[in-house]
C-alpha cells in the first residue's frame, strides 16, 4: 500500500458498493468500462472539446461515474475522465459555472501558502470530530503560476497526514462562463513526468465556440473573487475573509475540497495496479 492513500481509506471504507469487492474484481470491472481510445474528438459536458490520440484512453460522464465509485472516491455527476495507460496517469475535469474570473490579480506564493497553513487548524478539528487522521499542508511542490496565453492556472500541493505524503497537481482552465477544474492523478515518483505528459495531452483541449473567455460580453456574469481564490478554495476562501470561518457552511466547503482531493488522490494506488494489466 503507498503512503499516498493513508489519509482517506475512511473515506474508502465508508463507500459500502465498494466494499465487498476485491482489488481484482476492481480492475476488472474498470477495465470492462466503456472506453474511449483514441484517436477521437471527446466532448467535456457542454463546455469543451478534447482531442485525444492512440496513447489515450476517455470516459464519458456516466462511465467516469463508475470509474470513480470503483477507486473509492463520491461518484459525481458531470465529471470526465482521461488517462494515459503507458504513464499510469489519469485526470478528472468537471466544470464549476461560477462566471468569468478575472485574471489581473497578482499571485502571491507565499501568503497562499500561510493562508492555508492557517486553515489547518480548524479543518482539522472537524475532521478529529468526524473521526479522520489531521491533514496538514507542507508546502508547493510546484508553486501557483498562471499562464496569460492560455488561460491556465496550475500548482501542485504537498500534504501530510501521519507521515504520509501526497503530491496533488491541479489545474483551472478559465473560460467566459467558469473554470474547468483538471485533476492529475499521479504517483509522487512519476509526478513530474506525468504533469509533463498530462500537459502534452493538453494541447488537444479547447473550449467550444461561446465558451472561450476572449468570448466574454459586458453582462457576463463576473466571479466574486479571483486566481488567488480559486487555489486557496474558491468560494471558501471568500468567506475566509469576510472572517466567517465559524460559519457552517463555509467551513464545510472548505472541509470538503480536503476530502475531496485524498479521495481522488486515492486512485493513484488503483491506476498503478490497473496499468500493469492495461
Amino acid at each position: 500500500m503507498k503512503p499516498i492513500i493513508l489519509f482517506c481509506l475512511s473515506l474508502f471504507v465508508a463507500i459500502s458498493a465498494n466494499a465487498a469487492m476485491t482489488e481484482a474484481e476492481a480492475e476488472k470491472a474498470a477495465q470492462a468500462l466503456e472506453w474511449h481510445i483514441g484517436p477521437a474528438s471527446e466532448q467535456i459536458g457542454k463546455q469543451a472539446t478534447i482531442k485525444t490520440d492512440a496513447s489515450l484512453k476517455f470516459l464519458d460522464e456516466r462511465n467516469t461515474q463508475k470509474f470513480l465509485e470503483l477507486t473509492g472516491n463520491v461518484p459525481s455527476p458531470n465529471h470526465y475522465l482521461l488517462s494515459s495507460p503507458s504513464a499510469g496517469w489519469w485526470s478528472v475535469f468537471s466544470f464549476d459555472a461560477i462566471g468569468y474570473v478575472k485574471d489581473d490579480e497578482k499571485i502571491d506564493a507565499d501568503a497562499l501558502l500561510k493562508q492555508m497553513k492557517d486553515g489547518d487548524g480548524p479543518s482539522n478539528e472537524e475532521r478529529k470530530r468526524l473521526g479522520l487522521e489531521p491533514l496538514y499542508t507542507i508546502g508547493w511542490h510546484v508553486a501557483p503560476h498562471y499562464d496569460a496565453a492560455t488561460k491556465r492556472l496550475e500548482w501542485g500541493l504537498k500534504v501530510q497526514s501521519e507521515g504520509a505524503v501526497s503530491l496533488n497537481y491541479t489545474v483551472r482552465l478559465l473560460s467566459r462562463s467558469g473554470v474547468m477544474s483538471a485533476t492529475l492523478v499521479s504517483s509522487p515518483e512519476t509526478l513530474d513526468a506525468d504533469v509533463q505528459s498530462f500537459k502534452t495531452a493538453l494541447k488537444g483541449y479547447e473550449f467550444n465556440s461561446g465558451e472561450r473567455y476572449s468570448e466574454f460580453k459586458p453582462g457576463d456574469h463576473v466571479a466574486e473573487f479571483g486566481l488567488a481564490a480559486l487555489i486557496a478554495g474558491g468560494a471558501a476562501a471568500v468567506a475566509t475573509k469576510k472572517g466567517l470561518w465559524a460559519v457552517l457552511g463555509g467551513f464545510f466547503a472548505a472541509f470538503w475540497k480536503l476530502l475531496a482531493g485524498g479521495a481522488i488522490a486515492l486512485g493513484a494506488w488503483f491506476t498503478s495496479k490497473f496499468k500493469k494489466k492495461s
